[in-house]
């Protein structure tokens, strides 16, 4: 089938967001924009990151993916305050194919095995957002990287496949929006560990960066953010006066520079650099018209 090429969205309130280890969030624009821009371009599906849902107890994403759900026709993933099954239940009948939970799976592991018999493990991915110590364990932190759990990454994820879980977003806080490349290491452990997908996250800055966590990392997909967001955001024209007081709004009132260690593609840049690695990529139709 190929490797799956995920731009990931993080939302606070009504804003796309983008920091680096989850700190410093910078207002980019609208998501909605940036949805069509991807689903336009060639995404295999797309993945939602309600950032501050952990701190309100809720998601607050779910009328937004309502309506990006009647326009965009590729799987959409939605995390953040999941808590319940209810809470899972409610995000799935708003549009979302599949959820994404972490704090509430890590506090109370049989929610994983519960929401798989009621929904199916392909529906039920957990997201393992992992530190490493400077001994080189890798801790799996909650609430958007707030929280330490004391839990060792790795082990975490086995069982929260044994639990049910369908597939598992890691991300490695200490690369997230870095630009300095995935935690090869922490991806292959994982890779190595379960029977399930596994999707890297966190760290892209370039193109080869993706190739080496598919190769030596051994994701099944790829989930970005940096890498397809600054590149986007040329693309938009966007008013100071729309956001108002809504956060971080320096990097828009500035003209929207990217970092100089973030080397921006499209995602059919991208997947043109995996083909030519000889990685399998799925076709991309939309972005090559």
């Amino acid at each position: 089938m190929g490797v799956r090429i995920i731009p990931r969205l993080d939302i606070k309130g009504p804003n796309l967001v983008k920091g680096i280890q989850f700190e410093g969030l910078r207002v980019l624009g609208k998501p909605e924009q940036f949805t069509r821009y991807y689903y336009e371009g060639g995404a295999d599906e797309l993945i939602y990151q309600d950032t501050v849902a952990s701190l309100l107890g809720r998601n607050s994403l779910l009328d937004m993916i309502e309506r990006i759900a009647r326009h965009t026709f590729i799987p959409l993933t939605v995390g953040g305050g999941l808590r319940t099954i209810d809470d899972i239940r409610a995000a799935l009948r708003a549009g979302a194919d599949k959820v994404a939970v972490n704090t509430a799976a890590v506090a109370r592991p049989e929610l994983i095995r519960e929401a798989a018999r009621r929904f199916g493990s392909s529906t039920i991915v957990v997201s393992i957002e992992a530190i490493r110590h400077p001994d080189g364990r890798y801790e799996a932190y909650t609430d958007f990287g707030r929280e330490s759990t004391g839990v060792d990454a790795v082990t975490w994820a086995r069982q929260a496949v044994e639990l049910g879980a369908g597939e598992l977003l890691v991300t490695c806080i200490n690369r997230e929006g870095s630009g300095k490349g995935f935690d090869l290491e922490l991806t292959r452990a994982v890779a190595e560990a379960v029977p399930v997908p596994v999707i890297a996250g966190g760290g892209a800055g370039r193109v080869e960066h993706v190739a080496e966590v598919i190769r030596e990392g051994r994701a099944d997909a790829v989930c970005c953010a940096s890498l397809f967001h600054y590149e986007a955001v040329r693309h938009f024209r966007v008013r100071e006066d729309e956001f108002r007081e809504e956060g971080n709004i320096e990097f828009l009132r500035k003209g929207g520079t990217s970092f100089s260690r973030i080397s921006p593609a499209t995602i059919a840049e991208l997947k043109r650099h995996l083909a030519a690695c000889g990685i399998e990529v799925r076709p991309w139709e939309a972005a090559a018209a």
